[in-house]
């Protein structure tokens, strides 16, 4: 928690560092910063989430004093989700980050929490990442938990962690699904749609397409 408050006080900086003023040209201007001067003159790279990785589509951008940036133009490019990625010799520690290419100024922070916001698409999905961060964490300990309480022989208790557990992600799954339901039509929309489908198909040996409930695993008849 205190990393993801630290990587806010960090975003207003560095938007206080570059400007927040639109562009107004239609491109997508992204500005970063990059804590640590061990990453001086090092490569960091902008990679599509989807499609060809290839130095045809892959933007990258040596860091200097702490800072890099990006710009995709749109009458060429079309609205898509990116990764920003170090060099992977010197990726440990760092947080990769995902964020959608838009028209506007994208301000970026890579750190071990690495953050971005400045458009409307990048401000939700950042407030989804900070809901994703703490589900992971507090999801991650449940489970640690049922494995001691049955390493220790108490099932009855690791069976009701168990439970709680499943019940702490259907929570966050349907968080999940009515952001991307509010959420107008667009690559973000997409990007948490697909996160978690309500249903899923099964193809049998015998030829049948079963149709299944993706939360309870129970046949939909």
């Amino acid at each position: 928690m205190k990393k993801i408050l630290l990587c806010f006080t960090t975003v207003a900086a560095a938007m206080m560092m570059f400007g927040c003023q639109s562009s107004g040209d239609g491109m997508c201007h992204i500005t970063g910063v990059v804590k640590g001067e061990q990453y001086e003159g090092k490569r960091i790279f902008l990679v599509p989430m989807n499609g060809p990785k290839t130095t045809e589509y892959v933007d990258s951008m040596e860091i200097t004093n702490g800072m890099f940036s990006f710009k995709k133009d749109f009458s060429k490019d079309t609205i898509q989700m990116y990764q920003i990625l170090m060099d992977y010799h010197y990726r440990m520690g760092l947080q990769p980050l995902l964020l959608v290419g838009e028209p506007g100024e994208v301000k970026v922070v890579i750190d071990s929490v690495s953050s971005a916001g400045g458009t409307p698409q990048n401000d939700s999905l950042q407030q989804w990442k900070i809901r994703t961060e703490m589900h992971n964490l507090q999801l991650a300990k449940m489970r640690r938990n049922v494995e001691e309480l049955k390493q220790k022989g108490d099932t009855v208790q690791a069976k009701y962690i168990d439970q709680r557990a499943d019940s702490f992600h259907l929570v966050y799954k349907n968080y999940t699904r009515q952001l991307a339901k509010n959420m107008k039509k667009g690559v973000l929309h997409d990007f948490l749609k697909q996160r978690f489908p309500l249903t899923y198909k099964r193809k049998y040996p015998d030829g049948r397409v079963v149709t299944f409930n993706a939360d309870t695993n129970e046949e939909i008849k």
